[in-house]
C-alpha cells in the first residue's frame, strides 16, 4: 500500500529587498517543530495563510492588491473584499462589484450604494430588475431623472 505524505508547509523569503520589504515572502502550511501555522508572510509580494504586502495572496490578504478568502486593500478580490475597488462575493468599497456589492458605486446581484446597479438595487440612483431609490429605473418604474442619469453616465447599460 502506498505511503501517505503530509504537507508540512514551508517558508521562503527573499534576501533582496524592495522599499524595505523582502522582494517576496512565502509562508504556507503548518510548522511541524512548533505545531502551529507557519506564520504571517510579509513582503513586497506575500503569499501565505496570512499575507501582507503590496501584492498579497492568502487566506487573509492585506495590501495594495489583495487576493484571498478575506481580502483588504486598495484593490481587493476574494470571498469577502474590502477596498477602494473590491471585486468579491461580498464586496465593500468605493467601487464594489460582487454577489452582494455595497459601496458608492455598487454593481452586483444585490447592490446597495449611492449608484446601484444589479438584479436587486437600492441606492440614490438605482437600476435593476428590482430597483428602489430616490431615482429608480426598473421594469416597473422609470424615473425620468434615472433615465437621464444612467443614459449620460452609463449609456452601455441603456441599450
Amino acid at each position: 500500500m502506498p505511503q501517505a505524505y503530509a504537507f508540512t508547509g514551508f517558508r521562503r523569503r527573499s534576501t533582496q529587498e524592495l522599499f524595505g520589504l523582502p522582494l517576496f515572502d512565502i509562508a504556507l502550511g503548518p510548522d511541524p517543530e512548533r505545531n502551529e501555522v507557519r506564520g504571517h508572510a510579509r513582503g513586497f509580494i506575500a503569499i501565505g495563510d496570512i499575507a501582507t504586502g503590496w501584492i498579497a495572496l492568502g487566506g487573509v490578504a492585506r495590501g495594495g492588491l489583495a487576493m484571498g478568502g478575506v481580502a483588504v486593500g486598495l484593490v481587493a478580490m476574494g470571498g469577502v473584499g474590502l477596498g477602494l475597488a473590491s471585486l468579491s462575493g461580498l464586496a465593500l468599497g468605493m467601487l464594489a462589484l460582487g454577489g452582494l456589492a455595497i459601496g458608492a458605486l455598487a454593481v452586483g446581484g444585490a447592490a446597495i450604494g449611492w449608484v446601484a446597479v444589479g438584479g436587486g438595487a437600492i441606492g440614490y440612483y438605482a437600476m435593476g430588475g428590482g430597483a428602489i431609490g430616490k431615482y429608480a429605473l426598473s421594469a416597473l418604474h422609470r424615473s425620468p431623472e434615472a433615465v437621464e442619469f444612467f443614459g449620460r453616465w452609463f449609456p452601455f447599460l441603456m441599450k
